[in-house]
Parts: C-alpha cells; structure tokens; sequence
C-alpha cells in the first residue's frame, strides 16, 4: 500500500511560482530517491528533476534548470518540487515517483517502482 500523493497544482499566470509537493507513505522514504516527471496532453512523459535519498544529488533537465528546484524533507516524508518563473511550456500534469535503487537519481520513468497520480498545473500566458 505504498502511496504518494501531489498535491500544490493549479492555474497560474505566466512568470507565477507554484510549490508542489509530494508525500509518500508505506515506504521507508530515505530508502528511495525521488523524481518529478511530467506529460502534457500528445506528448511523452518528460523526465524534470531527480533528487537521491539524502539530498545531496541532484539532477534537473536543461528546460527548468534555473527556474525549478527540488527539496526533500525525509522527516516528513516529503518532497518538494518549486517552480518559478512559470512559462506556458511548463503547462502538463506532474508526478513524482519512487526509485528504490537509491544514489541513481535516474532520468527514466520505467526505472521508478512507484508513481502519485498528477496534479494539474496550467500556466496561462
């Protein structure tokens, strides 16, 4: 009964911040390293940021770096996923997801064990 839940989507105008936030439950969650993706409508699942069990190893992909961060907080079962700067680009649903292979901070969605279900974020221009 692992779970992870987003939560912190929603419209927004361009050059708006959202904080999103995941929580994860029924796993040891510093057993896992932590990734946000996101799909807009006809697209393929893109790859956003990575963030390894203890923070300390980041990845991001070249179309946020700069304007998004990820954060974890492993007492409180949390990860975070800050975007500013908002562009209409960045308009999809987001997921975060779990991979127990912890240090691979991998950029593949078929690598990750587990999956939240989206939260809408809009950016309108």
């Amino acid at each position: 009964q692992v779970q992870l839940e987003e939560s912190g989507g929603g419209l927004v105008q361009a050059g708006d911040s959202l904080r999103l936030s995941c929580a994860a439950s029924g796993l040891t969650f510093n057993n896992y390293d932590m990734g946000w993706f996101r799909q807009a409508p006809g697209k393929e699942r893109e790859f956003v940021g990575a963030i390894n069990w203890s923070g300390g190893r980041i990845k991001y992909a070249d179309s946020v770096r700069g304007r998004f961060t990820i954060s974890r907080d492993n007492a409180k079962n949390t990860v975070y996923l800050q975007m500013n700067s908002l562009k209409p680009e960045d308009t999809a649903v987001y997921y975060c997801a779990a991979d127990a292979a912890r240090w691979r901070t991998t950029t593949t969605a078929n690598d990750y064990d587990y999956w939240g279900q989206g939260t809408q974020v809009t950016v309108s221009s």
